[in-house]
């Protein structure tokens, strides 16, 4: 069973992103900020992170870096959740290296697929 990190601040989203996740078989772990995420991100140590950008005590792109700096936590796939569609949003987490890129509102459909086409990639 794959484990994933949802990192989101918004509890509607939250929610509503791990009990999809759950129906479809994966191991789902929440953390409400940044801070929180990168402490189960270490802890955990999930096959796949999905992150929001713009959260409290952490924003994403912190979360990511700090993630990414770490030997055990660098190889990590990271998917950022963002409300912002803009062109340059999305330009700076794939430039980080993020593995993928979903704006939401999302349908389930989309969050799957990129999170199937991430774990593919990455060879999980």
């Amino acid at each position: 069973m794959k484990k994933v990190l949802v990192i989101e601040d918004n509890q509607d989203i939250r929610e509503n992103t791990c009990e999809l996740l759950e129906l479809e078989g994966y191991k789902v772990l929440t953390a409400e900020d940044g801070e929180a995420g990168l402490q189960l991100a270490r802890d955990w140590l999930p096959d796949i992170i999905l992150c929001d950008i713009m959260m409290p005590m952490a924003n994403g792109y912190e979360v990511f870096r700090a993630l990414k700096s770490l030997p055990i936590t660098a190889t990590i796939p990271f998917i950022f959740l963002t409300a912002n569609a803009e062109k340059k949003e999305m330009e700076t987490g794939m430039h980080l290296g993020a593995n993928g890129y979903v704006c939401k509102p999302f349908g389930p459909e989309e969050l799957l697929q990129t999170l199937g086409r991430c774990l593919l990639s990455a060879g999980e």
